[in-house]
């Protein structure tokens, strides 16, 4: 198991460089004020936000930890590359934004980390990484205060079945393989294709949209809505048309499937 989170840690060290660097990620907008939220998290969580403290898992380098600690919360990222939270820090600093980041493998946070808050928050690329989806759920519910709001917007499980190298739609994966998946990192990075990885693989596992509420469930959380969305907020492949701000669709030919999900859900 240390060899999946060694190899995960040198990868995402390097995607952060990678990523901050991209123009998918649109550091000088961003530092200019514009928020690296999409318009799905503001219109469902946003309104909750403002004056309450926030958890945010997985935080990558900080930019929406940064964005929501802009709409008014009191914000505390996490992350476990070590490269990643150093930046953030860095942009927090920068851009003079009260902010705290912890640098610790998700499973070791308590170790780290002992209070509670009002929102956790996690979004788009996360669960894939997360080898012990129940161990995951109680995480969340353990830094939850009674009533505390948690909430993800993620890809769908079943759109990563999908094929995000070929000409047309098409499914190439096991949406029940419960299995560690090996990737070899061949293709650079999601934000700059371009880009070369020195990491040579990556570790990866698939959770099904029943085990990811019913994890949630079994760590107490009752569920409050679950949305599913016919468009990502970024192009997975090739043959994804924009079909509006921060939005791209499977082509207008073939059959709607869901591509994303939103969650919300709170602690009793």
């Amino acid at each position: 198991m240390d060899e999946y989170r060694t190899s995960n840690r040198s990868m995402w060290d390097e995607l952060a460089e990678i990523n901050a660097r991209s123009s998918f990620y649109n550091l000088p907008g961003f530092k200019a004020g514009q928020t690296s939220l999409h318009p799905l998290e503001l219109s469902e969580l946003g309104p909750h936000v403002p004056g309450r403290s926030l958890l945010h898992l997985q935080c990558h380098f900080g930019l929406d930890t940064l964005s929501w600690a802009r709409q008014g919360a009191r914000v505390t990222g996490v992350d476990f590359s070590p490269r990643g939270v150093e930046l953030a820090r860095g942009l927090a600093a920068e851009l003079d934004i009260p902010a705290r980041f912890i640098c610790s493998d998700l499973y070791a946070l308590p170790a780290q980390l002992e209070e509670t808050f009002e929102i956790v928050f996690t979004s788009y690329g996360v669960l894939t990484w997360l080898p012990d989806l129940a161990g995951w759920a109680r995480l969340v519910a353990r830094y939850l205060q009674p009533g505390g709001i948690f909430y993800i917007a993620e890809f769908h499980p079943f759109a990563m079945m999908l094929d995000d190298e070929s000409p047309a739609p098409r499914l190439r994966y096991d949406y029940f393989d419960p299995t560690m998946l090996v990737f070899p990192n061949n293709t650079g990075s999601y934000a700059d294709h371009s880009a070369t990885l020195h990491t040579p693989v990556s570790y990866e596992w698939q959770h099904t949209l029943g085990e990811i509420i019913s994890a949630l469930c079994a760590a107490g959380l009752h569920i409050d809505f679950l949305h599913e969305q016919e468009y990502m907020c970024y192009q997975m492949a090739p043959y994804m048309p924009q079909t509006g701000p921060e939005e791209w669709r499977l082509p207008p030919d073939h059959p709607r499937l869901p591509l994303q999900f939103s969650l919300m859900a709170h602690r009793v």
